[in-house]
């Protein structure tokens, strides 16, 4: 699994007013929606391109297009839902799966609470959405959802990862067959004691959308 730190100043200066404990809702959505933006130019080098010949006002040329079948955008429900329009931003032709996933108190491991995706992903190249890469258990559970549905090309794109999440990560995707890449604003600390990154932002869900009564 390749990890890329998007290293650039106007990142570094969004992603401070994230972590900022007094930036309000509102604000932290807006920030949140360039952000990603900034994240999925560098996410989508790897996109799939097909040559197009066309004539501009002055001469034929051949050019660039997305490959089909469209990429695929999985926000993980519910956080991930503040990533997608700054994805869809930059890559409004992608089609938007959605993946609802879930930790069993029982036996720690993720599960799929809900989902609407095609049933067969072979040939998909797949951006998944999720703020916070902390334990890295969801992220990716996930992922091999994804690939058990035929997905050969993964981008995972975060705005923070714990080293604890990477570490997991690539430890969960090891003997898969499918390339996976993860895209980050920064990485972090540590996680804490019960488990949030640190420094972080805190709950990036919550203050997308607030408390859930």
């Amino acid at each position: 699994m390749e990890v890329r730190v998007v290293n650039h100043p106007l990142v570094d200066h969004k992603l401070t007013h994230l972590r900022n404990k007094n930036t309000d809702q509102p604000v932290f959505r807006k920030l949140v929606d360039e952000l990603v933006t900034l994240l999925a130019y560098e996410a989508t080098r790897g996109v799939r391109v097909n040559p197009v010949d066309i004539e501009t006002p002055v001469a034929p040329m051949t050019g660039t297009k997305l490959a089909d079948p469209a990429p695929l955008v999985v926000p993980i429900l519910r956080a991930g839902l503040g990533m997608l329009e700054g994805m869809l931003r930059l890559v409004p032709t992608a089609e938007v799966g959605f993946l609802g996933m879930i930790r069993d108190e029982e036996t720690l491991q993720p599960m799929t609470y809900a989902e609407r995706l095609p049933a067969d992903l072979s040939g998909r190249q797949c951006y998944v959405l999720d703020p916070m890469l902390a334990t890295g258990g969801s992220l990716g559970g996930a992922v091999q959802y994804l690939v058990d549905r035929g997905a050969d090309d993964i981008t995972c794109i975060c705005i923070l990862a714990a080293p604890e999440g990477i570490e997991r990560l690539h430890d969960l995707l090891a003997d898969l067959k499918v390339p996976c890449n993860l895209v980050v604003a920064a990485v972090d600390e540590k996680l804490n004691e019960v488990g949030y990154i640190v420094p972080g932002l805190g709950d990036a869900g919550d203050r997308l959308y607030g408390l859930a009564q």
